[in-house]
């Protein structure tokens, strides 16, 4: 083979990248676009009585606004239950304020999930579940800050019965720092973009952490929660379970607020690891894929290839302007955020780190949380030495 065959063969692969951006925005305008129209036909009057579940452990940051929003809901009927380790747990106080300030709220606390399990968030959504009262629940994470018209906007959808499940868009709110703002542009440039992508291939075979609306039925169909209490990512779980039942998983293009806290990039970057790995685990050949979605080190290695003024301006300016036309289209035109165009400097910060992330992943046998360290075998956590604590949730995020 010629020399210049090799070079533009070499050119030519470094540009898979840049196919994997169209599509990512193709998938992202027939998204908004479709879910626009789901958006306004919502059956906003369907409003069966909710029991809204949060697993609780210990106190995050801004905890009693995010528990009063739920409070503040344009709902009729629903109750909000919580699962606490003990009565000692520091969030108490929060909650017991919550009970002071609204009192015509239904608010329940559990203590213990009862069970023994590795992943203890798991266990104690077991038995969130089977206490709740009603058939309809909503699961979110205990950062999460919502609007009063949320209830009805992410239970609405269950009206439809080929509907098993919703799930939404998060986004941080109270940047506070560096970390906050690279992670907040990591997910509109690179988490939303797969997610968009995988609507248009397949389908959403998934859900997403902060909130996932769905039935007692539905989540009894694969075992509940207590068939997946102990294994990690259990948003991911609940989505594809609940799809493997025939039924719809709707992400809608409603966005709510998580509260951010991410203290340092070590921080940020130890999460990302983590959840990065559980994915290797859980999508082996998907994780691989990730190799051709990678723009800015394709771009580095056809610089290094043939290092040229012209192929530098093509593939690194190339590159930016899908990358940057990615993040409007999803943040700005999609979600509707503000402040994105100030954070579209930070993307090529956000994919080195993202790849670097990646290549580590590959050398990882475990994964950390809380000081503790588990192993991921044959879908189940499992802890490196027994001598550390079980009960530990291990997010999807």
């Amino acid at each position: 083979m010629s020399h210049r065959f090799l070079l533009g063969l070499a050119l030519g692969i470094a540009a898979i990248p840049a196919i994997y951006y169209l599509i990512v925005l193709y998938s992202a305008v027939r998204y908004f676009r479709a879910a626009a129209r789901r958006m306004a036909a919502l059956p906003l009057d369907f409003t069966p009585p909710v029991s809204n579940v949060k697993p609780i452990r210990g106190l995050d940051p801004d905890a009693y606004e995010n528990f009063a929003s739920l409070c503040r809901q344009d709902y009729p009927d629903y109750e909000i239950l919580f699962c606490v380790d003990d009565r000692e747990d520091p969030v108490m106080p929060a909650i017991e304020k919550l009970r002071r300030d609204f009192p015509g709220r239904e608010i329940r606390v559990l203590f213990g999930s009862g069970r023994n399990a590795t992943n203890d968030k798991v266990a104690k959504l077991a038995r969130l579940v089977s206490e709740a009262r009603h058939e309809h629940v909503v699961i979110s994470d205990s950062d999460v800050r919502m609007r009063p018209d949320y209830l009805r906007r992410v239970v609405a959808p269950l009206a439809d019965p080929k509907i098993g499940a919703v799930t939404c868009f998060y986004t941080s709110i109270e940047e506070n720092g560096f970390a906050d703002r690279l992670q907040s542009v990591g997910m509109l440039s690179d988490f939303y973009a797969g997610v968009v992508v995988a609507w248009q291939l397949d389908g959403i075979k998934f859900a997403l952490g902060p909130t996932i609306a769905t039935t007692r039925s539905h989540l009894a169909g694969f075992g509940g929660y207590e068939a997946i209490e102990n294994r990690p990512a259990d948003d991911l779980l609940v989505g594809r379970l609940i799809a493997e039942q025939g039924f719809e998983v709707a992400l809608l293009p409603y966005t709510i607020d998580t509260v951010a806290d991410y203290r340092s990039m070590r921080d940020l970057m130890d999460k990302r690891l983590r959840w990065i790995v559980v994915m290797r685990h859980m999508r082996p050949w998907g994780h691989f894929g990730l190799l051709f979605t990678q723009g800015l080190p394709w771009a580095l290695i056809a610089i290094a290839i043939h290092p040229t003024p012209a192929v530098a301006a093509i593939y690194l300016g190339a590159y930016f302007a899908f990358r940057a036309l990615i993040t409007v289209a999803i943040g700005v035109w999609g979600l509707k955020q503000r402040g994105v165009f100030g954070k579209l400097p930070l993307i090529p910060l956000w994919d080195a780190a993202a790849f670097a992330i990646w290549v580590t992943s590959f050398a990882r046998r475990s994964i950390r949380w809380r000081g503790a360290d588990y192993y991921i075998r044959n879908g189940t956590l499992v802890p490196v030495s027994s001598t550390q604590p079980a009960g530990v949730t291990v997010p999807a995020r």
